[in-house]
């Protein structure tokens, strides 16, 4: 029988425990040698493809999320409403997940020292400067070293001129669709590596930490489990109750099937068309507000992404003793809640975009390794959240839209 890569990516994410616990417990003089040429090799060449596709993804992504918009003064209500509530959800969504990570603090107190992650926590620029520096003088620049804020801005003013110019720049904007195109199958390719880099990441740390590595990892996985559970009934049962009109309960059982494709498939865009289908059969919303809705967000709503970029920052900034100040906190949100808009919908991106947050106030990329196994599980539910999240707008836009129109009769 062959395996899917989910279940690969478990069984070297269980070997990797299984390995660095014996390496640890039993063969300590052992995990040196082996963790040099075997466990850190394996990692460091997975981390290194993930970094390798960071810049290029963020431009593509983001660009061509904003030209997808269309014209923004022909956008419509409908448009402003749903971009709005996603946004509006998402920034709620990072929050949440912040909020928890804080107050359980899942990576306090495990004396973390990942070899060649070693770093000095350098204080944050200045609120103000950080929101003036979000404009690149010279953008070549601003990709070249990472200068991820900058590079979405950029991005943004990139994607709004093709929306604006449409024709004119048709082959420009074809030409971004197969850039696109290039790097969604070098992440596919990528991540046929990754329960080998999973394996190695894993047997790495738990082998240099014992288990105290295990119970942070289990710790990080609650807490972003419970930020999905919280957010998926508090903030879209409400949305559904009180913007959409409908009983949250009857939702929820209407769209269980899409949720249970996502969560097996891993991917919002492939799941697009069943959740579409549910959508329209089980919750009532016409084909014209699903077809603009959920497509929409499953370009740029990314709740489940934004609560484990921001869970994942909190938890490696302790790990790694580092303090985050509000300047960086808010640094945080902004760039999580910029990073789900252009996350792609597909397995894996979301640990390159989390690369992107780390990067944007300072803190180790290579901190990845201590969640990058507990992730792939973790992607799985957060993918069902993602296209909830899309189905509660569409409920939503519905609802508003039958009250617009009766009063325009």
């Amino acid at each position: 029988m062959k395996l899917n890569l989910t279940a690969k990516i478990v069984i070297g994410l269980a070997l990797g425990i299984v390995v660095g616990l014996i390496l640890n417990l039993f063969a300590p003089n052992l995990f040196e040698p082996i963790n040099t040429w075997i466990l850190v090799p394996l990692g460091k060449l997975f981390l290194n493809f993930i970094k390798m596709l960071v810049v290029p993804i963020v431009f593509f992504s983001i660009t061509l999320g904003v030209a997808g918009l269309g014209d923004p003064k022909k956008l419509g209500r409908i448009g402003i409403k749903t971009i709005v509530f996603f946004i509006v959800t998402t920034t709620i969504a990072i929050f949440i997940g912040l909020g928890l990570a804080a107050v359980i603090q899942p990576g306090a107190g495990g004396n973390y020292d990942i070899e060649g992650a070693s770093f000095e926590a350098q204080p944050a620029p200045p609120v103000i400067d950080t929101l003036l520096n979000i404009i690149p003088t010279n953008p070549i620049s601003a990709m070249a070293q990472g200068e991820m804020l900058q590079i979405i801005a950029f991005s943004v003013f990139i994607g709004f001129a093709l929306t604006i110019l449409g024709e004119k720049t048709k082959g420009i904007h074809n030409l971004l669709e197969q850039g696109n195109e290039i790097m969604m199958y070098l992440v596919n390719l990528i991540m046929k590596f990754a329960p080998y880099g999973t394996f190695g990441l894993i047997a790495s740390a738990v082998g240099g930490l014992g288990i105290p590595a295990l119970k942070a990892m289990s710790l990080y996985f609650m807490v972003v489990f419970i930020a999905l559970v919280i957010h998926t009934i508090v903030t879209y049962g409400s949305a559904v109750a009180v913007l959409g009109k409908r009983n949250p309960i009857t939702f929820f059982k209407g769209f269980l099937p899409a949720m249970t494709v996502a969560f097996s498939t891993s991917s919002s865009s492939a799941t697009l068309p069943i959740s579409m289908t549910t959508a329209q059969k089980n919750l009532g919303v016409p084909k014209a507000i699903s077809s603009f809705v959920q497509p929409l967000g499953a370009t740029i709503n990314m709740d489940g992404t934004a609560i484990m970029q921001g869970v994942a920052t909190l938890f490696i900034a302790q790990a790694y003793g580092s303090d985050l100040t509000t300047a960086q906190i808010l640094t945080v949100v902004l760039t999580a809640v910029l990073a789900s808009i252009g996350t792609a919908g597909v397995p894996g991106v979301g640990l390159i975009m989390l690369a992107m947050v780390l990067t944007s106030v300072n803190l180790p990329v290579e901190g990845i390794a201590l969640i990058i196994g507990i992730d792939r599980l973790l992607d799985m539910t957060r993918t069902a959240v993602n296209i909830t999240g899309d189905a509660a707008c569409a409920v939503y836009i519905t609802e508003s839209e039958k009250k617009h129109q009766s009063s325009a009769n």
